[in-house]
């Protein structure tokens, strides 16, 4: 009996490790369990530039096929309001993903993890009037993402290639993020998260970059949902003047569905 208990024990805390914090805000995660698995996403981003402002809502549909397999569907709402220039609004341009678990390593409180990422996007945003609200092409996006989670902190990578069909720019996609759990880790989750940040983007052509320091925090009451809200600050953007980018906040919420 003993020994059967020890077991169970082995086998619960790296998937206690897994779940003792929600995934990153800007950054993706290999973990497909959980309030990163099956439910629903939202979040509000509201995006101030030099010479516009933009909000953006999308909303997130992700389902885990299996422990290894994941897909969803991500339906953008914009409004861009430049200046001196008429706003437009209405939905963007529209992507369904997957996710393949490629290695798994879990141990006692850590679990260290490998995924594929293969994304599609439709040029469904309307390009008829300015601003556009949709870039006009498809992009093919195929990226790796990686992590390595403790009870006391986690380690989250992702690199991806976004090929842009019309003639456009293909870019590099790079996130890099740091949790920690401020409360103790405790089931069911009562968690208290903090996030650090580096997100970047480079176009090919000419090697322009963008990137952004992202602090958040993230609040989880419940096994089944999670509040976060961040802030990003451009460090580098290579943009013309009067486009640069002032900040990003983030607010938003994951709801788990079985």
């Amino acid at each position: 009996m003993h020994k059967f208990l020890y077991i169970i024990i082995l086998v619960m805390i790296p998937l206690q490790a897994s779940f003792a914090q929600g995934p990153p805000i800007y950054t993706d995660t290999p973990i497909f369990l959980g309030l990163e698995g099956r439910g629903f996403r939202t979040f509000g981003k509201y995006i101030s530039k030099e010479n516009a402002t933009v909000y953006a809502q999308p909303f997130v549909i992700p389902y885990n096929i299996t422990t290894k397999i994941f897909i969803g569907v991500i339906a953008p709402f914009l409004r861009i309001a430049p200046e001196n220039i008429n706003s437009q609004s209405g939905l963007g341009d529209v992507s369904l993903f997957a996710k393949i678990l490629l290695y798994q390593k879990d141990g006692l409180g850590k679990t260290f993890r490998i995924a594929i990422k293969l994304q599609e996007t439709f040029p469904t945003g309307d390009t008829d009037n300015m601003p556009s609200i949709g870039l006009g092409a498809y992009q093919t996006k195929v990226g790796l993402i990686g992590a390595y989670i403790t009870t006391k902190y986690g380690l989250y990578g992702e690199f991806g290639y976004n090929a842009v069909g019309e003639h456009l720019d293909d870019n590099l996609v790079y996130n890099l993020a740091i949790g920690y759990p401020i409360l103790p880790v405790v089931y069911p989750p009562k968690q208290l998260n903090a996030y650090l940040e580096l997100n970047g983007n480079t176009i090919l052509e000419g090697s322009r970059t963008t990137l952004f320091i992202s602090p958040g925090i993230q609040v989880i009451p419940s096994r089944r949902f999670l509040l976060e809200a961040g802030v990003q600050i451009p460090i580098k953007e290579d943009v013309p003047s009067g486009q640069k980018t002032n900040f990003i906040f983030t607010l938003g919420t994951r709801i788990l569905i079985f």
